[in-house]
């Protein structure tokens, strides 16, 4: 656990299996989401469900969250089993720390499934299907940008997906503002974690009276909490390195992933724009299915670039902020010794003590919206010899440099900064 700076809740459980505050095996975040793709799968009685497979598949996914070491394996099995839900299911993850777990999670089925999350960011060409509020966060706007209208209007299960259900009021209010534009009778509310009380389980059943819907819930660990006391911190310092540690150098590389681009822009809290295009396939915009064999071809060849670009033994892949789902991915091709996180706008007081879960936080501005704080927390200095930060669109040098700045005292040979980009190329970030 960690304390969380933030007066509407003071606590934080620091996940070993998301990919987000600690740096981890990449195969172990993808994993996670799978695991919970299995339990739907269960529990919607997949079509001629092999009993005896899926209890070896539920021991192999538990196995390998718990041995890091064994969840390579257990993820290709379960990917292996090419398995199909006995309708179409639509998922939504939550920005920013289940976009990743919410595409892992859709990811596990063949076919039949679509994907989108949400999003804090403001697209002025797009507008939002579905907005709502997260009561607890310090950031409380969430967005839905679905190309496709179609990807919610029908009457599919909807499959909302967290990293931790707390009181279950932020799957209450997407479930009240999705049902009031696209009603359906069925939805299921799945994360690693379920710490709701009878209170908040009664909450459900009392608005599956008031809608006439169905809510299920599904979680890798349940149990309860009890919070007690108000934490006294200090905010949470600029830098999480020593002035006088080595500082090593910076390339910027572009590289090719062959997918397409949206050619829409941002508007940061300044009112700044940013005309570089998305990418279309992230996640952000929705995907199906079909879209899945593209996805990996990306991912592969972002990957066979970034393995010639290594120095040494061990490396740290950073994702930034709701871009979680590709580096994770390009993390696991890139070889041993490669560990994944990433960057958060989550403020977190850190604290070096063996039972706590978050030793060292650095903070920056955000390269893609300065207004916005960004930190890094778990690296110590030369604790990786390089270490590649992912981003999804170019941003202007001056906004990338406070992060690269605290991230070249933390390499022990070199940062990569890599802008995925439809075609190839060198050279610096946009002036």
């Amino acid at each position: 656990m960690a304390a969380r700076i933030n007066k509407k809740r003071s606590f934080l459980f620091v996940s070993k299996v998301l990919g987000k505050h600690i740096p981890v095996n990449p195969y172990t975040p993808l994993l996670s989401g799978a695991a919970l793709g299995l339990l739907l799968y269960q529990e919607l009685g997949g079509a001629g469900a092999d009993g005896e497979l899926l209890d070896k598949l539920l021991d192999q996914a538990v196995h390998g969250l718990i041995h890091p070491e064994h969840a390579e394996e257990a993820y290709h099995d379960l990917l292996g089993a090419q398995l199909v839900l006995p309708q179409p299911v639509r998922f939504i993850g939550f920005a920013e720390t289940a976009t990743a777990l919410g595409h892992s999670m859709y990811n596990m089925f063949a076919a039949g499934a679509s994907y989108i999350h949400t999003t804090r960011e403001d697209i002025p060409e797009l507008v939002s299907v579905i907005s709502f509020e997260e009561e607890h966060s310090h950031a409380v706007d969430h967005l839905c940008y679905a190309l496709k209208p179609e990807l919610l209007s029908g009457d599919e299960p909807i499959v909302l997906v967290d990293d931790e259900i707390t009181t279950g009021n932020t799957a209450i209010n997407t479930i009240r503002d999705i049902q009031s534009k696209f009603p359906r009778k069925e939805y299921v509310v799945a994360s690693l974690l379920d710490w709701r009380s009878s209170a908040n389980i009664q909450a459900y059943r009392d608005l599956e009276q008031e809608l006439g819907i169905r809510i299920r819930s599904l979680s890798l660990l349940q149990g309860n909490i009890e919070v007690k006391g108000t934490p006294h911190l200090s905010p949470v310092e600029a830098k999480g390195y020593e002035e006088s540690a080595a500082v090593v150098p910076v390339a910027t590389t572009y590289v090719q992933d062959g997918l397409e681009r949206l050619m829409v822009s941002s508007s940061d809290s300044y009112g700044v724009i940013n005309p570089s295009p998305y990418l279309k396939l992230s996640g952000r915009f929705g995907l199906e299915s079909k879209d899945n064999e593209k996805i990996d071809e990306a991912v592969a060849l972002a990957a066979a670039k970034l393995r010639e670009l290594r120095e040494g033994p061990r490396t740290l892949v950073l994702g930034v902020g709701e871009f979680m789902y590709l580096p994770m991915r390009i993390a696991a091709e890139m070889g041993e010794g490669v560990f994944y996180q990433s960057s958060t706008r989550s403020p977190i007081h850190p604290e070096r003590r063996a039972d706590y879960g978050v030793h060292s936080a650095a903070a920056h501005p955000s390269a893609g919206d300065p207004g916005i704080t960004n930190y890094i927390y778990n690296v110590d200095p030369r604790q990786y010899d390089d270490i590649f930060v992912l981003l999804e669109r170019d941003v202007p040098r001056g906004r990338v440099e406070p992060m690269t700045d605290i991230l070249k005292r933390l390499a022990g040979n070199k940062v990569h900064l890599i802008v995925l980009a439809a075609e190839s190329g060198n050279g610096g970030l946009s002036g």
